[in-house]
């Protein structure tokens, strides 16, 4: 038998149609969401009397015979099959009979397809959901050992404010927790079962699309069989996840890169995820962040491809829609081994505590401080108060050394209004202290945001084991 679908036409097709017009050589990642969604479909024909028990018997068995072909690399994949789903059918018609013609009555492939890319979608959305819970641990672990290491905080990359590391490092930790939410709302939103739309306006046979549903793990049936086969709205939002998720990736690499570097020589990066220069002996290269942060752009690319694809097509199915595949099976792979290998450097990346200490005396981070300091304990209004600052930042640079190295007597004869205790105001760790809101910096309120986050992780863990 040629074709399945080749009744109606008298040539068959050209061996450049075969080629152009074929997914199997990708969408054969799909083979065992295929294979679970027609054990499921071939179920409910059997408890609807659409199959009998021999039929169904036989399905079951075929498919099991297929599944270990594929797994072992026996499975002969034929590109003129056109996809996995033709491939699949046609192998286990060949293996049981006639059974295996019966399996795709009150189907189509629109429907098929559409279950097999969200079985997909939805199955590698708690695999990275675990990994990105595993990264923030990572980040936890170091905050908890850095909340008194002093760092500079930078705005427009330039220093800014004493804060600590452990801060730092629960700014990535909350950006992730966001990431975490965004693809445990779309897992929700898109846990539908598309089986049983058929082509566009659902089937004459008696099928039971709730028990399909439930077989498959999915809340309830879509709702609309014409919006259900043309939806592609779960993938557009794995991408968008992903996307967003690797720009915060990005951000951080961009700060292991500078950081690790000679110049601020913040971080050491574990020799296991750093690489060596092909001339240049004493090199030590950041390129896991490098790579990391190039990887964000094709994350992006990934996205706006399918944008791009779903933006003018029609109701209900076209074939346009084949190209959904390959750029969300490269992002998933790109945004898993990307959270893989991230918690790994961030695990064993060394923090130079001494030189980030350093580095907190460069700039006059104290400055807003001593502007505080002039309001609330001298009475000088603001506006007044920034401008004394200003002199006492000058006066520091004339002298060679960091604002918070001034004497009393030195500020002093700036503003006769400034008293002896002005000093204890401007260490760099009474700065970062005295930022004790709520979200501060102050190892107080760090220490408070840890626990709130480790909560939140043992929370996701024990929805997780209940899987």
């Amino acid at each position: 038998m040629g074709k399945l679908w080749s009744g109606r036409f008298s040539e068959n097709s050209s061996s450049l149609l075969d080629e152009f017009n074929a997914s199997l050589n990708f969408d054969k990642k799909l083979y065992r969401y295929d294979i679970l969604g027609s054990l499921a479909h071939a179920k409910m024909l059997y408890q609807q009397g659409i199959l009998n028990e021999e039929e169904y018997r036989s399905i079951v068995d075929g498919m099991d015979q297929v599944l270990d072909e594929i797994e072992k690399g026996d499975f002969t994949f034929n590109i003129s099959d056109e996809d996995i789903h033709m491939a699949i059918e046609k192998r286990l018609t060949d293996i049981i009979g006639d059974a295996g013609k019966k399996l795709h009555t009150a189907r189509s492939r629109n429907d098929q397809v559409a279950l097999d890319f969200r079985l997909y979608v939805q199955a590698h959305n708690e695999i990275i959901r675990e990994l990105v819970l595993k990264l923030v641990n990572a980040f936890v672990f170091v905050a908890r050992e850095n909340t008194q290491t002093m760092l500079p905080g930078m705005t427009h990359l330039q220093h800014a404010q004493p804060i600590n590391f452990g801060y730092h490092m629960m700014a990535y930790a909350s950006m992730l927790k966001r990431d975490y939410e965004r693809f445990e709302s779309s897992f929700k939103r898109n846990n539908l079962s598309p089986i049983g739309c058929a082509a566009l306006a659902g089937t004459p046979h008696p099928i039971d699309r709730n028990l399909t549903a439930k077989e498959l793990g999915f809340d309830a049936p879509t709702l609309n069989c014409l919006d259900t086969v043309s939806d592609r709205d779960f993938a557009l939002e794995m991408l968008f996840n992903i996307a967003t998720m690797m720009m915060h990736i990005s951000r951080l690499s961009e700060e292991l890169i500078l950081w690790s570097s000679s110049e601020f020589g913040f971080v050491t990066l574990s020799d296991a995820y750093s690489t060596g220069s092909s001339i240049m002996p004493q090199k030590k290269n950041p390129d896991v962040p490098e790579l990391l942060r190039g990887k964000t752009g094709r994350t992006y690319g990934n996205l706006i491809s399918l944008l791009t694809v779903m933006k003018g097509l029609p109701l209900a199915y076209n074939k346009d829609m084949q190209e959904d595949k390959e750029g969300t099976f490269d992002s998933v792979e790109t945004v898993e081994i990307s959270l893989t290998i991230l918690t790994e450097v961030i695990k064993t990346m060394k923090v130079n505590k001494e030189r980030m200490e350093e580095a907190c005396k460069i700039g006059h981070l104290s400055a807003t401080d001593l502007a505080d300091y002039l309001v609330e304990k001298c009475g000088i209004p603001f506006r007044e108060a920034h401008f004394i600052t200003g002199r006492a930042v000058a006066l520091a640079e004339q002298k060679g050394c960091d604002l918070s190295e001034l004497s009393a007597t030195d500020l002093k004869s700036i503003d006769n209004r400034i008293k002896d205790d002005v000093t204890d105001y401007l260490s760099i760790r009474h700065s970062m202290n005295a930022r004790n809101s709520e979200g501060g910096t102050s190892t107080k309120r760090t220490l408070e945001q840890i626990e709130k986050i480790a909560e939140w992780i043992t929370e996701k863990e024990k929805e997780i084991a209940k899987r």
